[in-house]
């Protein structure tokens, strides 16, 4: 027995020698350290470049509503000290050998996964999002060698050079880091739900424009919007203030505007959407949107209210209207996305922020009061001293 125990031991040391080996470099992050959501800088490790790691400089870091439920404990699985972001963009320093998709000063992003089990048949299909095997998100995970990951509001990171997406040229990297999560969260369910080609299968002439509603009209769904309206769909905002309306329609170019709390407007949208893209966080009844929909029409959840769900089931059953979710997307869809938007020019609208605004900028955040993303402005404000 004591032999037994006495190996033990020394594997364990063994392993959490390796562990130190392997976690040499030295990064500062804005870190949470109770539910309290309070961001102050800490001095955290990152990994040492593997053979197939890329090694980023942070420039950038989008603040994702995730974020506030996370380091506020929302979700009740944060685990403290924690570094939010997963809307990561900057430019590469160091590759380990076996890397071949990219060179030292590229522009790169990491969005919200920084590993999956890359054997599994998601894995193998290009979705890596849905891993049989478990994805590791980007923070407040536990990595294969037993750390938790910290997230990108932070000076440096390195990752799994399969889960780094180029930057394109055309695509300016404060206002296309958000895309990184809203961008692919938004754009995924499109491709997917069968929105982006209008009845592929009809005859030329007799394809029909797809009317889209998009609820909430925040960094999800401002996203959402541009995107839409770059594949000709119809748009048609719903959101709970009218004062949205006009930027919806003239500055954005959404087609429609209905003020969920207008029981007229409702009315008058009523059956008239193929599918919603609901991008809303908060605890709202769904079962008057159900009713914007057409016959079959979808309603597609992204947002992540903390509450379950409340729908009738006569709602989904009278229309065959379907109820589903989406959740971000694979690395191979993340980089398809960040080109159809630079083709397209869709990029998030932002609101650059210093690091040390960045507990304002949450407070704001909790109530809505950003147009539409806030993102750090981490190289040239967060420095590599506490």
């Amino acid at each position: 027995m004591a032999a037994t125990v006495a190996a033990a031991e020394a594997t364990a040391a063994a392993a959490a020698e390796a562990k130190g080996r392997q976690h040499t470099g030295k990064a500062v992050g804005l870190a949470a350290h109770d539910a309290s959501g309070h961001l102050a800088p800490l001095t955290i490790t990152r990994r040492s470049t593997g053979d197939d790691d890329v090694a980023i400089k942070i420039l950038y870091c989008g603040m994702c509503h995730s974020d506030l439920h996370s380091i506020m404990n929302e979700w009740n699985n944060a685990m403290y000290p924690m570094v939010p972001g997963h809307e990561i963009a900057g430019v590469v320093t160091e590759l380990g050998k076996n890397v071949t998709r990219f060179k030292p000063g590229d522009r790169v992003g990491v969005g919200c996964m920084v590993i999956s089990c890359q054997s599994c048949d998601s894995c193998d299909e290009g979705f890596e999002n849905t891993c049989r095997g478990g994805i590791i998100f980007t923070y407040n995970s536990v990595d294969r060698d037993g750390t938790v990951t910290y997230g990108g509001y932070s000076t440096a990171v390195t990752v799994h050079e399969r889960f780094v997406v180029r930057f394109p040229d055309a695509m300016p990297l404060d206002r296309g880091a958000p895309l990184l999560c809203a961008g692919v969260t938004v754009y995924s369910p499109m491709k997917y739900h069968g929105l982006l080609d209008a009845n592929a299968d009809a005859p030329a002439g007799r394809k029909k424009q797809k009317h889209v509603g998009v609820l909430g009209l925040g960094g999800l769904g401002h996203v959402a919007v541009k995107f839409a309206k770059a594949f000709g769909m119809k748009v048609t905002v719903i959101s709970t203030s009218p004062a949205k309306k006009q930027e919806a329609l003239d500055r954005l170019g959404a087609d429609g505007f209905v003020v969920s709390k207008d029981a007229e407007e409702m009315k008058a949208a009523a059956s008239s959407m193929d599918a919603i893209i609901n991008t809303v966080s908060a605890n709202v009844p769904l079962a008057p949107f159900m009713g914007l929909l057409k016959p079959n029409g979808k309603m597609i959840m992204v947002g992540l209210p903390t509450k379950a769900l409340e729908i009738p089931p006569f709602d989904l059953i009278m229309g065959n209207k379907t109820l589903t979710g989406s959740c971000i997307g694979g690395m191979r869809d993340t980089q398809e996305m960040l080109d159809v938007a630079a083709r397209h020019g869709v990029m998030a609208d932002i609101e650059l922020v210093a690091a040390d605004y960045v507990n304002t900028a949450m407070e704001r955040l909790a109530k809505a009061d950003v147009r539409y993303r806030f993102v750090i402005d981490i190289g040239n404000t967060l420095k590599n001293s506490e």
